[in-house]
C-alpha cells in the first residue's frame, strides 16, 4: 500500500496480472490432465479447433499461427504431425506459391467435435461451481475488453 492508503496502481496491474495468469495456468493444467485430451495433446486440438471454425474451410499457415498459442515453428511441426495423422489436409495457395493452405480432413473433424463435446463439459465442471453465471459473464466482459484494450498484436 502506498503511504497514502491506496495501492498502487502499478502493483495493482502486476498483481492483476499475476492472478489472471495463474488461474489460466490451473485451469489449463486441470483440463490437460482430463479425459478429453486423451487421444489429441492440448496444442494438437487448438490447431483442429482454429480450423473447425474457419467459414472457408481453408486456413493459410500464418493466419492460423495469429489464433493459437505457439510459435511458428513450433506450429509448422505440429501441423506435419497432424497431417500424417490424417487429420489436417494442405495445399499450396493457389494465388501465392509460398502460402500454405490447410483445412481438416474428415477424420479430423471428428476427432475435434468428439474432443470438443467432452473439453466443454470438463470446462463446465470446473468453471461452473467456482463462478456463478453472473461471475462468468463478468469475467467474460472484463476478458473482452482486456483483449481488445491491446489492438492488433504484431506477430
Amino acid at each position: 500500500m502506498a503511504a497514502n492508503g491506496s495501492e498502487s496502481p502499478v502493483r495493482l496491474a502486476a498483481e492483476t496480472w499475476e492472478s489472471l495468469f495463474r488461474a489460466q495456468v490451473a485451469v489449463m493444467r486441470k483440463l490437460q490432465s482430463g479425459p478429453a485430451f486423451r487421444k489429441l495433446a492440448v496444442n494438437e486440438y487448438d490447431v483442429l479447433f482454429t480450423l473447425s471454425r474457419c467459414p472457408s474451410g481453408w486456413l493459410r499457415l500464418n493466419e492460423l499461427n495469429d489464433n493459437v498459442l505457439l510459435s511458428q515453428s513450433s506450429l509448422s511441426r505440429l501441423v506435419d504431425r497432424l497431417e500424417k495423422r490424417g487429420l489436417v489436409a494442405r495445399m499450396a495457395a493457389p494465388q501465392d506459391g509460398r502460402g500454405v493452405l490447410l483445412q481438416l480432413t474428415e477424420e479430423g473433424r471428428e476427432l475435434q467435435k468428439e474432443i470438443g463435446r467432452e473439453h466443454v463439459r470438463d470446462i463446465s465442471a470446473l468453471v461452473g461451481p467456482a463462478l456463478s453465471a453472473a461471475e462468468q459473464k463478468e469475467l467474460m466482459r472484463l476478458t473482452d475488453k482486456l483483449r481488445a484494450s491491446l489492438g492488433t498484436l504484431p506477430r
